[in-house]
């Protein structure tokens, strides 16, 4: 991890006064003009600066395989396996894994945006180098956190860049924050199945030195439509939450947006949810949504039942907020019911005592959020023999009141 965030400090841009000597120093200081599909490029022409070979792996959307991005006319390079491979290995772990096998010894180093997870990055020492320094001191950054990708960068993440994106999906997709967060206390990741067509799913969060937020949107249907309403739900929510308001305004501006910009039915179930990372002390409302999960101590101890009140857009009805303590590292599980309701060949649904099987195996393997989520929606898409029938959306958070920061 050491690798990757020197890679990252690089990569955001950071011109302090201790740089590399010579001309890898003048490289580095030139990153922040180089356009994005030269970023293979510049990662060749750094690592031979320092005597290695680097090659970008970029994670698809679904998180299942590993794209190299390679440079324009050099040599074709093989996908790569999350489930199935060493790099994957690196990328779920979170851990820089050494290979020795083959003609190239060779390190497999996780590449990070913060906490979350981006790819990995292949870097051929030389001959005779120790494999045992894992640490790679000095190793340059190939991408930029600080900025969008390029549309380069977003095709290959798409399976392989095989199939485009309708336009709804890829409106929520540009809403969402950074798939994983933390601070000090808490950690938060989610992922949203499927990326690339239309659906009506949305999540989000915000962090602070005291408090976290959460929301997670469902609109009916499953058209160019649903997009737009659990787009507008999402920015609703979140602008009144960045203007100081609470769980109450946001619900009502969440409901007025919907009934004011899509007239006749629209409406959108959902979690609004505060925490207060200093007492545990969470607050939320429920808007016809699958109902959180509390997992403590490696069991799904309570359904967050309270909060209960009609979806958004159908009229606040009673608004009422319900409350929960947390006790320190509690796990707080939302969803949504495309990953209850999804269905096999047989009609059976994945179900809700499928999925608290699942967390509490998660949490005995001791997997972070980020990794849970992965495999959580990767165990609703092998249920459904890899088809869904609807997005399929989970928000994984837990509080560690304190802990050091563990992604």
């Amino acid at each position: 991890m050491a690798a990757a965030r020197a890679l990252l400090r690089s990569a955001a841009g950071d011109r302090s006064a201790h740089r590399p000597a010579g001309g890898l120093g003048e490289l580095l200081d030139g990153m922040h003009q180089a356009p994005p599909e030269l970023l293979p490029v510049v990662a060749t022409r750094a690592g031979r600066a320092l005597g290695l070979r680097i090659t970008i792996y970029l994670v698809d959307y679904e998180q299942r395989v590993l794209h190299p991005l390679g440079e324009p006319e050099g040599p074709h390079l093989t996908p790569l396996g999350v489930d199935s491979s060493l790099p994957g290995r690196a990328f779920r772990t979170v851990e820089t894994v050494p290979s020795t096998r083959g003609e190239h010894p060779r390190l497999w180093v996780p590449l990070l945006d913060g906490v979350e997870r981006l790819g990995v990055l292949d870097v051929v020492p030389p001959r005779g180098a120790d494999l045992g320094d894992r640490s790679a001191p000095g190793l340059p950054v190939v991408v930029r956190p600080d900025r969008a990708p390029g549309d380069h960068q977003h095709a290959l993440r798409r399976r392989g860049g095989l199939c485009a994106p309708a336009a709804g999906a890829d409106l929520i997709w540009q809403l969402l924050p950074p798939l994983t967060a933390a601070t000090g206390d808490f950690t938060v990741s989610g992922l949203l199945e499927p990326c690339y067509e239309v659906g009506g799913d949305a999540f989000d969060y915000a962090l602070s030195s005291g408090s976290a937020t959460l929301a997670i949107f469902d609109a009916v249907g499953h058209s160019m439509r649903s997009g737009f309403v659990a787009a507008a739900a999402l920015a609703a929510s979140r602008s009144t939450r960045r203007v100081g308001h609470g769980l109450f305004e946001q619900a009502r501006a969440v409901d007025e947006t919907i009934s004011g910009q899509f007239p006749g039915g629209a409406f959108a179930t959902g979690v609004l949810a505060e925490l207060d990372l200093r007492s545990g002390r969470l607050r939320y409302v429920n808007a016809g949504h699958p109902e959180p999960l509390l997992l403590r101590s490696g069991k799904v101890v309570r359904r967050l039942t309270g909060g209960r009140r009609l979806p958004f857009g159908l009229g606040t009805g009673v608004l009422t907020v319900a409350e929960e303590f947390l006790q320190p590292d509690d796990w707080l599980v939302l969803h949504t019911d495309g990953v209850t309701e999804a269905r096999d060949h047989n009609g059976v649904f994945f179900g809700d005592e499928r999925l608290v099987d699942f967390l509490e195996r998660e949490a005995a393997a001791a997997h972070p959020p980020p990794e849970t989520a992965r495999r959580l929606v990767k165990a609703v898409l092998a249920h459904q023999n890899g088809v869904l029938q609807d997005d399929a959306s989970v928000l994984l958070a837990r509080w560690v009141k304190g802990d050091e920061l563990r992604p």
